[in-house]
């Protein structure tokens, strides 16, 4: 029992650990990509992790991607940033809001939460496509959603326009990757858990 959890703490550790990486590599990739398709990898950790490690630790894992969020948002301004960022000033105000923290960490604790419990309905490697699908839908629908709800004043934004966000190159692009990756990676990372 103590090896399973000292096991379980180090692959937490390791997930952490490929987090901050990913999101260190994609902002130097980003800042030079020539493409206008800029699909998010960082949730692909958690919905992996979520499966593998269960709902708590995958909830946590989700909280992680949030804070890595707020903080990045926090750091490097962009004309989004006071979207996931309580610290950087609404457009038209000198102060930030709060809701910055339920858009940045609300969605990716459930993309912690979501992919395991659907992985539950079918432990192969369709159940871990279909638990990728549920997770990288739910980042994306959430998180914009919630920037419709909450700072639709500043954006302007209509709910036409809002659903045509949703329906983008990259939201298809990171839903590919995600169930790419997650099919290819669960069955290998739980075997290996197994013979452990």
């Amino acid at each position: 029992m103590k090896k399973s959890k000292a096991s379980d703490v180090a692959i937490l550790s390791i997930f952490i650990a490929i987090m901050v990486v990913v999101q260190l590599l994609s902002q130097i990739i980003y800042s030079v990509w020539p493409l206008p398709i800029v699909p998010t990898l960082l949730h692909i950790p958690v919905i992996i992790g979520s499966i593998v490690l269960g709902v708590r630790k995958g909830a946590f894992l989700g909280l992680v991607m949030g804070l890595i969020s707020v903080i990045n948002s926090t750091i490097v301004t962009l004309p989004s940033s006071f979207m996931f960022s309580p610290l950087q000033p609404v457009p038209g105000t000198n102060h930030g809001s709060i809701w910055a923290l339920v858009i940045a960490i609300v969605p990716r604790v459930l993309v912690g939460i979501l992919p395991a419990l659907v992985y539950r309905l079918a432990q192969n490697r369709f159940g871990a496509g279909l638990a990728a699908f549920v997770g990288t839908a739910t980042n994306t629908l959430l998180v914009l959603s919630f920037i419709f709800l909450f700072f639709h004043d500043v954006t302007k934004q209509t709910f036409g326009a809002l659903l045509a966000s949703i329906i983008t190159g990259n939201s298809i692009a990171e839903v590919i990757i995600a169930v790419i990756l997650t099919m290819a990676i669960v069955p290998a990372l739980s075997k290996a858990r197994g013979n452990s």
